[in-house]
């Protein structure tokens, strides 16, 4: 499971001009799922996410997450956080998890993020062709792979 995790000052989600998820102060986080993705991957990736101390506390160092700042958070499916880019220019998407096996995954890493958060997560729609849109708070942006634990 990989994940992009971005603070943000606000960000949304568009589904053909509607707007379907939108927050302030809080974490757009982009999320890629392949097969051997399991429940520990979830529960090790969520409390991650949850402790990070990338906000600012009151002498401007980043030492606070966003369970201290009481921030909301975006989830949104993205496939392409997988590609294989090592052969040619067109990337291959063999690694990502087909639907059947990403989306009850996904499902779950957002019931346990709301979990974690105590907080109902805002979310794109699986599959769906999104605009996302964000102001990069820093900008701070941090990506987490389950499988290369850094």
């Amino acid at each position: 499971m990989k994940a992009v995790i971005q603070r943000v000052s606000k960000a949304s989600v568009t589904i053909e001009d509607e707007k379907v998820a939108s927050i302030t102060n809080g974490l757009l986080i982009l999320l890629g799922i392949i097969n051997e993705d399991s429940q520990d991957d979830i529960n090790w990736l969520t409390k991650k996410i949850v402790n990070l101390r990338i906000f600012e506390d009151d002498d401007g160092v980043m030492n606070t997450s966003i369970l201290d700042v009481g921030g909301e958070a975006i989830v949104v499916s993205q496939f392409t956080l997988h590609a294989n880019t090592k052969k040619g220019n067109r990337p291959s998407y063999i690694k990502a998890a087909k639907p059947d096996i990403a989306i009850p995954l996904y499902e779950s890493f957002v019931k346990q993020l709301e979990t974690d958060l105590d907080k109902k997560v805002q979310t794109g729609q699986f599959g769906a062709d999104m605009k996302v849109e964000l102001l990069n708070d820093g900008p701070v942006t941090i990506i987490i792979d389950t499988k290369n634990k850094e």
